[in-house]
């Protein structure tokens, strides 16, 4: 059986950048960076962590948050992860940030919620807590982007009259020269 379907990279009339197109049809195989939500989650003066079972990361500490489905806004795919990693019902507050990361081809809206039941550890997540910002495990946080949050939500938890953040300047979620996440708290 031959290949059929997008396997020749070229760049498509009217088109600046390479592409898989398919050489019988000229179908182009767009790849667009994929969508993530989260949330920062909080009760009083306490955010909700989870430490994750699944790879990457696993074992780490994260934020609930991941892929937002087909036919889902990012709000709703906000409150879906934190009932799936946290078994948790939240209510969106506001937008926190946007963040772009394009080394994983994410783009990640952030928002502060409040917790507004029980929770516990989801299928994806091995422990869930609620903690102070001083018993926030620094060392043991998950992604770049868990920490930028954290830091603007600190930042602005106060505050109803802020446009969203995006990334600290100069940072996109890189790799160090170790080929590891940044562990430390950005300087904001």
């Amino acid at each position: 059986m031959p290949n059929k379907g997008p396997r020749l990279l070229k760049v498509p009339e009217g088109d600046n950048r390479e592409r898989l197109v398919c050489p019988e049809c000229d179908y182009i195989a767009y790849q667009n960076p994929r969508v993530v939500a989260g949330s920062v989650v909080t009760r009083g003066d306490r955010i909700l962590i989870c430490k994750r079972s699944i790879h990457p990361r696993q074992g780490y500490w994260t934020l609930p948050a991941g892929f937002v489905e087909l036919g889902e806004s990012p709000e709703e795919g906000a409150r879906r992860e934190a009932k799936e990693e946290a078994c948790a019902d939240i209510a969106i507050n506001q937008m926190l940030a946007v963040y772009s990361i394009p080394r994983v081809g994410q783009i990640q809206f952030m928002f502060r919620s409040t917790l507004e039941s029980e929770f516990a550890a989801g299928h994806e997540t091995l422990e869930a807590k609620l903690v102070t910002w001083d018993e926030i495990p620094w060392s043991e946080i998950a992604f770049p982007s868990v920490t930028w949050a954290l830091h603007q939500y600190r930042e602005s938890k106060d505050r109803r009259d802020f446009a969203p953040f995006g990334n600290p300047e100069g940072q996109e979620g890189e790799l160090d020269e170790l080929g590891r996440w940044p562990q430390r708290p950005p300087t904001m």
